[in-house]
């Protein structure tokens, strides 16, 4: 079969234009111009329509022209994989068939792979979308393809302003991705937790997977990042590989301060949030880095320039120990009976200097600490130890902010991550217990757990299935966790009870779904998510919320309201003020959980929850 094409069209396709132009001309028969055909084109031409086009239209060019059949396959496969395809489920090993040669790799085949899995993925996100039913089941079946998975949900992420339906595809696409990364960052604890090897950099880097979200700062670009550093350390110091032990920890520790990778910028900032997660450390244009933090990024940075360095078991700050290789001693020259390499210890939190054994033992008797013990927080910690300080810090963190702002106020106000960075240290407290403890001493971070999978990350079900469950075996904390994700699953293959606005309603219901409000007496901004004719909550609870000391009582309209601070609530019609004239960042970037956008001329959102309130 023959395709004609004309001149432009060729034009515009590719960079040779002039060659193909040159054809047409050519192809003239008694001063007529004829018709170019894609069997006329050189092998170079045909290529690189071939990388022009969507690859989903290959196979169909192929059967338009065989000549499109004798180009190389593999390579044209190769290039769609890595341009098409940022992010890879560990199992493909990418990295490594990168480095083989193009036809030792079935390109067209993992393309394949991946183009089924997008459009399998797509059709599940479509799903949730379209009905609150099955939701968690949906995300289940995301999750299946792991990292393969962060292409597609990053696509839908980043949709357009104008899409129909852009708040609910960035909310549910964002839910789904952080189960993703989530799932990544548990498998890592696990791992540590089973005695398997995990490094220090990796294993806080699983926090920031938590509060990951369309940002940079997954593994392996943390994991880059640090190799730039080192390389940038490396280009300015280039005789650094023949430095002495000590020499090398002090280029490092001045490096990393000059260029605010470790340290805080104030006192005052100590105990902000961000400063527990080493990719957010690494990112930031100021010092934002706890001692442990910086402590991790200086050993990351050491192995990578053949320095051996780890954290020690130091109460309330973290040193780094600097290890000389075996036989020698810090100052690089040879200890004369070849013993074990000396050792120093670096505070690159605070500067580039080595601090005296003799001071941390002071430190330590001062603290009331025992001699005996002082070599044990002295010596080299363990990753679980630093996973499990790191969460504290996090906890710690997030009390002081509620502390400062005051009890009512959210780490969302200082922080926009801090239910996710709370989420994470749960996970990291549940599954590393306390040296010697049993796997299942985690049991009472259990119920803060819960309460979060429920309120905040409820597609997170298999994650407690897969991961929390078996740490309880045989336990009445098993029991517990099996019948709280079974009764949650329940729920979410439920069918919503339909409530139309039927006369009754329509006349007594002043207010519609999607309707934004300030609360007449508390001030918060919300967006109403449902309704009931009259108060349709029990005795017990309109007893305790005074609902009969109301103006008008239970026999009013109530509302099913989503807050700007992410809490759901229950208030009467009475405390409702729709004279609102600006939506708040915080409720826009939650509505996508009921709505599917925002509409500027009824100044209300869309309805993504019609299978529940048809009329509204």
């Amino acid at each position: 079969m023959s395709l004609t094409i004309n001149a432009t069209a060729l034009y515009v396709l590719a960079d040779y234009s002039t060659l193909c132009l040159n054809l047409v001309r050519k192809k003239r028969f008694k001063g007529i111009a004829m018709p170019l055909l894609l069997s006329d084109l050189p092998p170079e031409v045909l290529f690189q329509i071939l990388i022009i086009v969507p690859p989903a239209t290959i196979p169909i060019l192929q059967q338009v022209c065989r000549k499109f059949n004798s180009l190389s396959q593999p390579l044209l496969w190769r290039y769609h994989c890595q341009t098409q395809f940022t992010y890879w489920s560990p199992e493909h090993d990418i990295n490594a068939k990168y480095a083989q040669s193009t036809a030792a790799v079935d390109w067209k085949q993992l393309f394949r792979t991946r183009h089924l899995a997008d459009r399998a993925i797509s059709h599940e996100l479509e799903g949730i979308l379209a009905s609150q039913t099955g939701r968690i089941e949906r995300a289940q079946r995301i999750l299946t393809h792991g990292y393969d998975a962060k292409d597609t949900l990053l696509r839908h992420l980043s949709v357009g302003d104008d899409a129909e339906d852009v708040l609910a595809r960035r909310y549910y696409s964002d839910a789904v991705l952080g189960g993703v990364h989530r799932t990544r960052a548990i498998e890592e604890w696990v791992k540590l937790g089973e005695g398997q090897p995990v490094s220090l950099e990796r294993a806080l880097a699983a926090f920031d997977q938590f509060v990951l979200h369309e940002r940079k700062g997954d593994f392996e670009e943390i994991s880059a990042r640090l190799d730039n550093v080192a390389e940038s350390i490396r280009l300015q110091h280039a005789d650094i590989s023949e430095a002495s032990p000590q020499k090398k920890a002090e280029t490092i520790a001045a490096y990393l301060l000059s260029q605010k990778l470790t340290g805080v910028e104030a006192d005052s900032q100590y105990h902000n949030l961000q400063n527990s997660f080493i990719g957010l450390a690494l990112q930031s244009n100021e010092r934002a880095a706890l001692p442990l933090i910086s402590v991790a990024i200086f050993c990351a940075v050491s192995k990578r320039l053949g320095l051996h360095a780890e954290p020690c078991g130091f109460p309330f700050h973290i040193y780094a120990i600097v290890i000389a290789p075996e036989g020698q001693g810090v100052d690089g020259r040879p200890l004369q009976d070849g013993s074990a390499g000396q050792q120093l210890y670096f505070d690159p939190f605070r500067s580039n200097q080595m601090v005296p054994k003799s001071d941390l033992e002071a430190q330590l008797k001062a603290m009331g600490i025992a001699s005996i013990e002082h070599e044990a927080h002295l010596s080299v910690a363990s990753t679980a130890d630093m996973v499990r300080r790191t969460a504290r810090n996090i906890v710690t963190a997030i009390q002081s902010t509620r502390h400062i702002h005051g009890a009512s106020t959210s780490a969302e106000t200082v922080f926009p991550e801090s239910d996710g960075a709370l989420y994470s240290a749960l996970w990291a407290l549940l599954i590393l217990a306390e040296e010697g403890a049993p796997r299942s001493a985690g049991a009472r971070y259990l119920p803060y757990m819960l309460d979060n999978v429920e309120k905040q990350f409820s597609m997170d079900a298999s994650l407690i299935e897969k991961f929390a469950i078996p740490l309880f075996e045989g336990s009445h904390q098993q029991d517990q966790l099996s019948n709280t994700i079974r009764v949650m699953r329940r729920g979410d293959l439920m069918p919503k009870t339909v409530k139309p606005r039927d006369p009754e309603s329509s006349q007594s219901v002043q207010f519609r779904v999607g309707q934004v409000f300030r609360h007449r007496r508390y001030n918060y901004q919300g967006v109403i998510t449902g309704w009931d004719v009259e108060c349709a909550a029990g005795e017990t609870w309109m007893s305790q919320m005074g609902v009969d000391r109301l103006s008008r009582g239970r026999h009013q309209s109530f509302y099913h309201v989503l807050v700007e601070d992410k809490s759901v609530r229950y208030v009467a019609e009475e405390n409702i003020d729709d004279a609102l004239l600006h939506v708040g960042t915080s409720l826009m970037s939650l509505a996508g959980r009921h709505f599917k956008r925002w509409d500027e001329t009824s100044k209300r959102f869309i309805s993504n929850i019609r299978d529940e309130y048809p009329d509204d």
